[in-house]
């Protein structure tokens, strides 16, 4: 019989104060990264930053209220939320390619 047990870091409790965004790990780690890692969270109000549900069994942490997701691994390897222009530009997708106009021969 295979028992699979798995390393991932775990978020069991979650806090988002002024400042901080405090994940309280499985293992009984604590990780606590600046608030301005998260332009979203950054710029919510404290009921949005409330507003908040574990994924993955505890992998990751969803804001519905702003669609934000960070997930424990990046907190723990310092992986902060990309630049809002870079994170505008990737949610509208790749840039079309321009094509030249066809001229009559």
């Amino acid at each position: 019989m295979n028992t699979v047990v798995s390393d991932a870091p775990r978020i069991v409790e979650m806090q988002v104060t002024d400042d901080s965004i405090i994940a309280n790990l499985a293992d009984g780690r604590a990780i606590s990264v600046p608030l301005a890692w998260s332009w979203r969270l950054s710029e919510a109000t404290p009921a949005q930053r409330n507003n908040f549900e574990l994924i993955g069994s505890g992998l990751g942490v969803h804001w519905p209220d702003i669609d934000e997701d960070i997930s424990a691994a990046g907190m723990l390897f310092g992986i902060p939320a990309r630049p809002r222009k870079a994170a505008t530009r990737a949610s509208r997708g790749p840039r079309p390619a321009i094509r030249p106009s066809a001229t009559p021969a």
